[in-house]
């Protein structure tokens, strides 16, 4: 009888804390951040491919494209559509990333196609949709924190 006490103490108190609540969860930041039950939200990433027009252009060419694509990074940081971005060490054809703060494939199309590297076929942009901590956009206010200058 004593082992099947515990065993039944032992379910109750693990079906329990699983549904106890993180002591510091912040139910406002929740909100804003567009957070669901576990911190999470969904996100679309872009995956940026070395484009098929590279060699059409000459350096100078190449370095006003990339001024441009920079840019519109800023842009779209600024106005909370892109989270996060960064290009990959080397000279592979993957070239970077983007994490796009939107809820459909659809709007991350369009924002891809405000940049002028890809206007350009310097870049072309494969989009995944993706889970992820919905406090990734909190990252930001700390990178202007760190940044000793802007891109």
């Amino acid at each position: 009888m004593k082992k099947l006490l515990f065993a039944f103490a032992l379910i109750l108190a693990t079906t329990f804390s699983a549904f106890a609540q993180n002591s510091q969860y912040d139910e406002k930041l929740a909100q804003e951040l567009g957070a669901d039950d576990y911190g999470m939200k969904k996100y679309v990433i872009a995956f940026l491919y070395r484009g098929e027009r590279v060699q059409e252009y000459s350096p100078e060419k190449r370095a006003e494209l990339q001024r441009g694509h920079l840019d519109n990074i800023t842009k779209l940081a600024e106005e909370g559509k892109m989270v996060l971005a960064g290009p990959f060490f080397g000279n592979e054809d993957l070239r970077g990333l983007f994490f796009f703060n939107v809820e459909s494939l659809e709007e991350a199309q369009k924002l891809t196609e405000s940049d002028p590297a890809v206007q350009a076929g310097v870049l072309k942009m494969e989009l995944k949709e993706w889970y992820g901590s919905a406090a990734l956009p909190m990252l930001l206010e700390m990178h202007v924190k760190i940044a000793k200058q802007d891109i």
